[in-house]
């Protein structure tokens, strides 16, 4: 788990979650140690809409399972993958209301058209909509980024229930134009 992990795309029903990953054109994380034992210091970095920006945030790892229990609360758990350096997560978040994310990294900013197939069954199994792929030829951010500490700004996003609709719609808008 440890060491730097590419996202190379997912699923969501986060409203607003598809419009953003159209605009995301880079993401990565690095997974560190921290002095306790069970806890794991993210660092993740993005690029949307040709912005590079950066979180610091620790994570409780146990029992194969990844949990945040604030400001939200997210239980990541892995599922197969036909991808040896690759991690295919199914979180469950639960905010202001619950909602589920399909999210594949690899220690490549590549993969093989068999992952990527197995991701896409699995994301038709859970019932969420097909996962949205980055492109792998996409110029990364550096490391050198200043991080925001914590992911108060993510719980925000999480808690805004006046902006679903809006955020549906454009989820809608941008499946009908850029598929």
């Amino acid at each position: 788990m440890l060491g730097r992990w590419y996202y190379i795309g997912g699923s969501s029903d986060i409203p607003g979650s598809r419009s953003l990953a159209y605009l995301l054109s880079d993401a990565w994380l690095d997974l560190n140690v921290t002095p306790k034992s069970n806890v794991l210091n993210i660092f993740q970095s993005q690029r949307i809409f040709g912005t590079c920006s950066s979180l610091v945030y620790d994570v409780i790892f146990e029992n194969s399972t990844m949990l945040i229990e604030q400001p939200f609360y997210l239980k990541e758990v892995y599922l197969s993958t036909e991808c040896a350096g690759c991690l295919v997560a199914k979180e469950d978040i639960i905010a202001a209301d619950n909602f589920t994310s399909l999210l594949m990294f690899s220690r490549s900013r590549s993969v093989s058209p068999a992952a990527l197939e197995l991701v896409k069954k699995q994301a038709e199994c859970l019932q969420m909509p097909p996962p949205i792929m980055l492109k792998s030829n996409n110029e990364i951010c550096s490391d050198n980024l200043t991080a925001i500490e914590g992911l108060s700004a993510l719980n925000s996003i999480l808690e805004a229930k006046r902006g679903f609709q809006a955020a549906k719609f454009l989820d809608v808008l941008f499946d009908m134009f850029i598929n």
